[in-house]
């Protein structure tokens, strides 16, 4: 058997850190078993898909030192590698176990299933879609003439125990009782990942499956497919979520988990992927430095620990470090610094900026130093406004910090829509709810236009600013948060 594992990220949002660390594990497994590493793009949500995000998935992890064998850009036998390209499979997978009589048609409104959600409720259990969905044949029969809208549902136990097999965990128990009635096909048509990650795995050889732990309770409803289609399940491997340090799961509104901001920041992409490789792992020999060839050379799942591993900052700029002493030649240091600094691409959208404000090069520095800057130095004081409140700038920051997070198209435009909406919904001038924005983006009120840095920056350095921005404000208390999101939420 040749061993085959895959990674299968969706396009929904910036290239994530713990994305490249299950990928990393993915890739050593199936290297160090002789075998291939799959690249699979999993767009089932279309309205949340782009482009543009899966050719940030193919950038960032690259830039990472990440090759897959087959993949959506370089082929392979077992293609397409995209979801939304293999839609008319899906269904007739759906339909051949409805067939079978192990899944249903379900013509449920939401408000019906908030019922029944209730109901389960009060009676103690587990909140989740199940009980009396199904209609008689002929009553499915009469609203499937009549066009009603609906979703395939596969069925699941009410009784009895699920038992799964895990590489690191052993064996793991979860009551049927506690699994819902998934939907396996949307009333668009599109497969739900359930659905389309069991046909896609069995479809392209999959042997072995290493994922976060956050889908060990999925795991009943993928092994209950794999039997229902009478196939064989790969193995599964539940590999622990990585941490803030206040080991609170790894999260984007309290560390940057973007790979985009690490290669804005000037990390060394061979210092991320060693600190990835130490997320739970270690060497033989315990060393922190080794690069991703050694990590495959001694590479061994049952190494893996199942304690929430911390994903600091402050080791991997430290870990960083020992890598430009002690890898980077004064040659390769200063190619490096050049490619990392002088990138054309930001250089040329500074260009009219610039030009409209230096009168000699050597005012370009200082002018343009905080595009070219990782987190700037700030202190309260510069925050001081004459007509905001700590307060009102502090909601500012925020405010415009959790609505540039759900920012899927990044451009001028909508980052000015974005602001402009905020503005008007707080009741501000857009003079004073810019001023604390140019201060967290460009250290300045006295600076070109913020839309335009935002935009070059990026949408990972621009949230990465406005949270530090908020940090040096000192944040809200957790009482103070539970209030502002709610004000957020009434905007």
């Amino acid at each position: 058997m040749t061993v085959r594992t895959r990674i299968a990220p969706s396009p929904t949002g910036d290239p994530h850190v713990g994305t490249a660390y299950v990928a990393l594990f993915n890739l050593c497994f199936a290297r160090q078993h002789g075998g291939q590493f799959i690249l699979r793009i999993e767009d089932t949500d279309q309205t949340r898909s782009t482009p543009e995000s899966e050719q940030d998935i193919l950038q960032a992890l690259r830039w990472l030192g990440l090759e897959w064998d087959e993949g959506p850009d370089v082929g392979g036998p077992h293609g397409p590698y995209r979801q939304s390209e293999r839609k008319d499979s899906y269904r007739q997978y759906a339909m051949d176990l409805v067939e079978k009589g192990h899944a249903f048609y379900c013509f449920r409104t939401p408000e019906e299933l908030e019922v029944i959600r209730e109901q389960r409720k009060a009676q103690g259990l587990n909140p989740g879609i199940k009980g009396d969905l199904e209609l008689p044949a002929e009553e499915v029969q009469r609203r499937l003439d009549a066009g009603q809208p609906y979703v395939i549902r596969m069925k699941v136990p009410d009784e009895g125990t699920c038992v799964i097999n895990d590489m690191l965990r052993g064996t793991i128990e979860i009551d049927w009782a506690q699994v819902d009635c998934q939907i396996l096909l949307k009333s668009d048509g599109m497969p739900t990942y359930h659905l389309a990650n069991v046909v896609d795995d069995h479809a392209m050889a999959i042997t072995h499956v290493l994922r976060g732990e956050e889908w060990i309770n999925s795991a009943p409803k993928h092994k209950l497919l794999y039997e229902y289609f009478g196939w064989d399940m790969p193995e599964l491997c539940h590999l622990p979520l990585l941490r803030n340090p206040d080991k609170s799961k790894l999260s984007k509104r309290k560390n940057p988990t973007s790979i985009n901001f690490y290669e804005r920041m000037g990390f060394l992409p061979e210092a991320v992927i060693n600190y990835l490789g130490r997320m739970g792992w270690s060497m033989p020999d315990e060393r922190e430095k080794f690069s991703v060839t050694e990590m495959i050379e001694n590479f061994d799942v049952q190494r893996v620990s199942l304690g929430g591993p911390i994903f600091d900052v402050e080791k991997l700029r430290w870990l960083n470090g020992l890598w430009l002493r002690e890898d980077v030649s004064d040659e390769e240091f200063i190619e490096r610094m050049r490619s990392w600094w002088f990138r054309e691409d930001a250089l040329r959208a500074l260009v009219p900026h610039l030009k409209g404000r230096a009168e000699v090069f050597s005012d370009v520095a200082p002018m343009a130093a905080f595009m070219f800057s990782g987190m700037l130095e700030l202190s309260p004081e510069q925050f001081a406004h004459n007509k905001l409140e700590e307060g009102q700038v502090k909601r500012v920051l925020q405010f415009a910090l959790w609505k540039l997070e759900a920012q899927r198209q990044w451009n001028k435009d909508n980052i000015f829509a974005d602001i402009k909406g905020l503005a008007k919904a707080m009741d501000l001038k857009m003079g004073e709810f810019m001023f604390p924005i140019f201060v967290a983006i460009a250290g300045t009120p006295n600076s070109w236009s913020v839309m335009d840095s935002m935009t070059t920056l990026g949408p990972d350095m621009t949230r990465a600013r406005l949270r530090h921005a908020l940090n040096v404000l000192g944040g809200f208390s957790k009482k103070e948060s539970k209030r502002v999101e709610k004000e957020f939420a009434a905007l």
